[in-house]
């Protein structure tokens, strides 16, 4: 397996991991997957830092991630890109993060879901 191809499916199982309730709910998860100096524009217009998270408010999701690319920015970060599918809310979305690698580990930088239309 290529490079490549073990990066792409290790980023896909990290953005998988996000969208857990028992992650988005721990704070222990969230330090260990989030840079820092995290931040995210949300798919509801909010603009979120890593300090701001409210963990409580974040457990209850039900999504299904499809269409999911890497574009490699330099050695040590990745762009990804994806859909997100809100069972929940029944709304897709247009997905991307910035992940850095850093001290051995991946972590993501900046996220962003944009609203879309059903494809």
């Amino acid at each position: 397996m290529s490079d490549q191809v073990h990066l792409k499916e290790h980023l896909l199982q990290l953005e998988e991991k996000l969208l857990l309730p028992e992650i988005r709910s721990s704070r222990e998860e969230l330090t260990n997957l989030l840079a820092s100096d995290f931040f995210e524009f949300g798919s509801s217009g909010t603009v979120w830092y890593k300090n701001g998270i409210e963990v409580d408010g974040n457990g209850v999701v039900k999504m299904t991630l499809s269409n999911f690319e890497i574009h490699q920015l330099s050695t040590n970060t990745v762009l990804t890109t994806y859909r997100i599918y809100n069972e929940i809310k029944m709304q897709h979305t247009l997905r991307s993060s910035i992940w850095k690698f850093s001290d051995g580990k991946w972590k993501m930088f900046f996220h962003q879901g944009t609203p879309t239309q059903a494809q």
